[in-house]
């Protein structure tokens, strides 16, 4: 069996379809999904090659009304509901990524 190394430390499951209902919800004009979001706010590259993976998946079966679910993998027992509008540092800082993270990362990957 072959393997792909991925350079990922984390990963974050969102649904799309919680996503896609809300017709965005986030971002500075409120029109930006989750996981788009979350990507910009961190600064994570899209793909395998960035520190973090932000996975959009079909359905995950909770469909709350104004609100997406979401799921941290590093603990796959607590699913979040993440209500529309929610600013993203507080989104993040609920799933346990900082975003002072994100600035370290950048000035490391920069140094390199």
């Amino acid at each position: 069996m072959k393997t792909v190394r991925a350079d990922w430390a984390n990963t974050i499951l969102v649904c799309k379809k919680c996503s896609k209902k809300l017709g965005g919800g986030f971002g500075p004009k409120g029109k930006t999904g989750l996981a788009k979001a979350l990507r910009s706010k961190l600064d994570v590259r899209k793909g395998r090659k960035g520190r973090l993976g932000i996975v959009d998946v079909k359905c995950l079966g909770i469909c709350p009304r104004g609100s997406v679910t979401v799921v941290n993998a590093a603990t796959p027992g607590e699913w979040l509901l993440i209500p529309e509008g929610l600013p993203i540092a507080a989104v993040a800082a609920e799933l346990g990524l900082g975003v002072m993270d994100a600035a370290l990362d950048r000035l490391e990957q920069q140094a390199d």
